[in-house]
Order: C-alpha cells, then structure tokens, then sequence
C-alpha cells in the first residue's frame, strides 16, 4: 500500500512531465464555464472524512485530475486512507489496453467514461507486449512467451508488481492458457495455467494439466494431468464463480465442431480424471475461434461464426452468455457495418471485458468496438492514437479495471 500512495502522489506532483502517459489526466475542461455565477468553495464546509468518501467515487482518471485542484485535495486523494474508502466491491469501467505486434512494451489505454485514450507503460520486467496476459478486478496476471516460468501479478496504475513462483510441469509446452480471478472483498486471488503438449509421434493424443496458484498460500497445487485423444488445449482461458473454463480445439475432421468448452471446478481437492467427459461443454455453433471473458459472474464467448461450407471462413462475430453451465443464449451479433473490414480468415479478432462491456479488436487496424451487454448497444471507441509502421502490422489488446486500491 505504500507503494501505491507514494506512485499516486509523485504522479501529481511531478509537473516537469510532458508528453507522457498521464499528460491526459491533467487535461482542465472549460465546457459549461460561466464567470458570471457565484464561486462556492467545497473546502469551507466539507470535512476532510466526507470528502474522502465523495472523491473516492469518482473514475480513476478524474481523481488524478482532482489532484491538481489544489493542495488539499491532492493530499486527500494521496493518502493511505483514500485509497481504503474506494471499495473493491464497487467495480470500475474497464480500459481496454492497445498495443502493436512489437518488442515495445507500450501502448493506449482506452477509458469509456472520459472517452480518451492514455499512453501507458507495462511494467519494467515485462520487455515486450508479447505475453500471456489475464486480469481481473484492477490486477493483471503477465507469463513470458518464450519459457513460460516467468509470472508476475501487476497494477497498470500503481505499477506495483509481484513475481510469482514458478509453475510446475513442462517448460516448453505447445499452447498454455492464462487466467486469474481477484476476490473482491478479500483482495486475494487465483491465478491458473492450463498446459497442452502433443504426445512424440502421435498427433491425435496430447497431454494436459492444469495448474493453480494460490496467492494465500502463494504455492502451486495441479490437481490436473490427463491426456486427451482427439482434442488439444489452447491458450483462451477464463475464471467465472470458481469455475475454470478453456476453450479445446480438435484434432482431424472427425468432431462436429472445431471447438469444445472445458469446464473445472477450482475449489475441488481432489485429482480429477475424464475432462472430455465430466466437464465438456459443447460451442453454439460452428466456430473459426473464440474468446471467453468474465462479465458480472456471467460465462460470456465471443466467437467467429464459420461458413457453412468452408469453416475457416469467418461471416460474421457473435456473442454468446453460458446458461446453466450447459446452453448457450445469443445475446448479439455484430452489425455488418462493423463486421466490414475484420477480413475474413480464421483467427482475425481480439477481444476481452470485464463489468458490463465488451471489447472487439481487429488484429489489422487498430480501430476498436464496444459493446454494452447491459444496453445491447455497438459503438465504435474514439480513434486510437497508435501508428501503422508497416501495412502488414498486427494490433492486439485486453481490457482492466483501472484501480488503485488493489494490490498483489
């Protein structure tokens, strides 16, 4: 925790900044000004205490805008007891973090409330934007591309960070799917990996474990390894409720559909056995690939729908809320005007959400779509800062919650 008020108050502090990632948040908006009504000061009848608690509901991006008001208000929002009255139970919109396909470890924050975009560092160990990266509730879960040993549980605001230990099983693994679920009343949380490796010499078998990190314990436990014939693990995972879910994929031509859903209950004890059978839950449709994210306690997908005839063609993206953990209910499918554009291979979108919104990305432009699952409603995001070096270049992202209270 002091780390975190230390950050906050040096970043309103430091006035020689410019041009850097929290330039915005200084940004003074004139609208509505009217010289002519009465000034009323809040600081000559508020308490220090009441004041805390109506500033610590603000969005994130305007309590470091409320901190250069003056000298007062930036030492409320500074102090350790500011930070203890923004509860994590009240959750905040989620940013929606753009990068390009480089070694720069830099990138766009997309805020829905204010509709501005803000230039952002990941953490210092985290050299390139090419991890493996979860979140949940203000935290952000980090695995490096090329080991997979490296873990580390990070604040995007605050910059603090903490490295985990290393997972157990196999290093070098074909695909691994990262997830991480923050209790919101405890600040604890869980972070998983589940592992696929083909078996030598026999493409239709593949082992899988899953492992799972307990940040009370802060040990490892697997209470998974088996290994499946006709199907694979991947590298699409989420945590809803207790319950972890990653997306299979299936090997040959024989499965109804390219993908399966995997279902396993995280407070288990016990080794489990026959994933396939105990925990399978099929897709609604035909599928080019997917996406799966915790909104509110909801399973919620994202997927591609295939062309009949040719299942590698993308026609169009829809979204999917899991319903008593086995059926599937088609909450929206994207207007074609926003559909135009995402091509038409396969794998060609990004997308994750947290709280109420979804957020869509094409891996070829960095223009980015939103949509409220609360108001069924498609917007485009305003127009993302980040160049195109190159025309082949790709653009990838996820979305956090923007906390500063919250800790690893």
């Amino acid at each position: 925790m002091k780390g975190q008020t230390s950050w906050v108050s040096h970043c309103f502090n430091d006035s020689s900044r410019t041009n850097s990632e929290f330039e915005s948040f200084l940004e003074v908006a004139d609208e509505g000004k009217n010289e002519d009504l009465p000034m009323i000061s809040v600081d000559s009848f508020l308490p220090d205490d009441l004041l805390e608690r109506i500033l610590s509901y603000l969005p994130v991006a305007s309590i470091f805008r409320v901190g250069c008001v003056c000298k007062r208000w930036n030492e409320i929002v500074s102090s350790r007891r500011f930070l203890w009255n923004m509860s994590p139970s009240k959750s905040q919109k989620p940013w929606y973090f753009m990068f390009t396909s480089s070694d720069e470890p830099v990138g766009y924050a997309y805020d829905p409330v204010l509709k501005k975009w803000y230039g952002i560092e990941l953490p210092y160990m985290v050299q390139t934007s090419r991890w493996f990266i979860a979140s949940s509730c203000g935290l952000v879960c980090f695995m490096d591309n090329d080991s997979r040993s490296e873990l580390y549980v990070c604040n995007l605001i605050t910059k603090c960070c903490s490295r985990l230990q290393e997972p157990p099983g196999l290093r070098l693994c074909d695909y691994s799917a990262l997830s991480i679920s923050v209790d919101r009343k405890s600040a604890n949380y869980m972070v998983s990996v589940v592992k696929s490796r083909q078996i030598p010499e026999n493409y239709f078998q593949w082992d899988l474990s899953i492992h799972v990190y307990d940040s009370v314990m802060m040990t490892w436990r697997t209470p998974v390894t088996e290994m499946l014939t006709g199907w694979r693990g991947g590298d699409e995972s989420v945590i809803c409720n207790g319950i972890l879910y990653f997306l299979i994929y299936s090997i040959g031509s024989f499965q109804e559909h390219r993908h399966g859903l995997i279902s396993y209950d995280l407070s288990s004890r016990s080794m489990s056995h026959n994933l396939l059978t105990k925990g399978f839950i099929s897709v609604p449709c035909s599928l080019t690939c997917g996406r799966l994210m915790n909104l509110k306690g909801k399973l919620v997908m994202v997927g591609g729908i295939g062309k009949q005839d040719r299942l590698d063609i993308i026609t169009g993206i829809g979204i999917w809320v899991l319903v008593n953990m086995k059926e599937w209910r088609e909450v929206a499918r994207m207007p074609h005007r926003y559909f135009q554009g995402f091509g038409e291979l396969d794998d060609v979108f990004a997308s994750s959400g947290t709280d109420d919104l979804v957020y869509i990305q094409s891996y070829g432009a960095p223009a980015l779509a939103v949509f409220d699952l609360e108001k069924k409603q498609w917007r485009w995001s305003q127009k993302c800062p980040v160049t195109k070096r190159f025309p082949l270049q790709l653009f990838s992202g996820f979305c956090f919650e923007p906390r500063l209270e919250i800790s690893p």
